[in-house]
């Protein structure tokens, strides 16, 4: 009689970065005994709401950003989280802006839930905002319709073959604020599961990853599926951006620069929840 398996619902963003972390999992690589997992993939803004409205999925990648509103009810991987080394996302515009002169513009944001939206009002709380789908920001630049953008993902690999300009990496000048590098995105995963069941999801996600560093080429040619506008090598330098060895773990200062931004926007009044950062290894 074939052994009663357990599903796992995991919810994550169709990027190139996320589907190469998932690889393992997705194809089955990846088997964990007494286990299933069901896969459902949605933009992250979209995740942040879902979260936060209680549509509960066993394991659902987050902005940090949102952390904070969904924290009761989940806790942090220790693993499968998208880090800034020295790099982030960026503001950039269809013409040359001086920082001074981002209050006069209206920036087009991928979403208020966003970590890239928190680095944002840390950076400038004066900056006038107007959320607008991550994928639709460049072109909504290149309309017109907008001065400048915060852009996310692929993006800032590809902005500048659409004759944009950069004003600003948030990464880059988080990095300079705090010597610390900028966490953007992680996996969360459900308390009601259990501490076993979380410990064993985190590792089946873990080994995921490892399996998909361990095998390149095949979990390449997997997210390469998921790779809006890029070619093979710009997916490649993007997914190593984002998919690296942070991902298998954070590292202890990684932890305390996801500690030390959620701290930022609280004390700025940016999140009103005090957060509560706890981790399942």
């Amino acid at each position: 009689m074939a052994e009663k398996q357990r599903t796992i619902t995991i919810a994550h963003s169709p990027d190139s970065d996320d589907a190469f972390m998932f690889y393992g999992l997705a194809t089955n690589k990846v088997r964990v005994p007494g286990f299933r997992f069901e896969h459902t993939l949605c933009d992250i803004e979209t995740l942040n709401r879902r979260a936060m409205d209680e549509v509960f999925f066993d394991v659902t990648a987050v902005s940090f950003h949102a952390y904070p509103y969904i924290q009761e009810n989940y806790a942090l991987m220790g693993c499968g989280g998208s880090v800034g080394e020295g790099y982030g996302p960026m503001i950039v515009a269809s013409r040359k802006i001086a920082l001074e002169d981002l209050k006069r513009v209206k920036v087009a944001v991928p979403g208020t839930l966003t970590t890239a939206y928190l680095t944002l009002k840390i950076f400038n709380p004066e900056i006038e905002t107007e959320v607008v789908p991550f994928d639709r920001i460049i072109p909504e630049i290149l309309t017109g319709r907008f001065d400048a953008g915060l852009i996310i993902h692929e993006g800032q690999l590809t902005y500048a073959n659409n004759g944009l300009t950069k004003v600003i990496d948030l990464g880059v000048w988080w990095r300079e604020l705090t010597g610390l590098v900028l966490p953007l995105g992680g996996n969360a995963i459900r308390r009601e599961l259990g501490a076993e069941v979380m410990r064993t999801v985190t590792q089946a996600l873990r080994e995921s990853i490892q399996h998909g560093l361990d095998n390149r080429e095949q979990g390449l040619e997997y997210a390469m599926q998921f790779a809006r506008d890029l070619d093979a090598n710009l997916a490649n330098r993007f997914v190593s951006m984002y998919v690296n060895e942070r991902t298998l773990s954070y590292g202890e200062d990684g932890r305390v620069a996801i500690r030390k931004l959620l701290e930022a926007g609280h004390e700025r009044g940016i999140i009103p929840v005090a957060p509560r950062v706890d981790f399942i290894d």
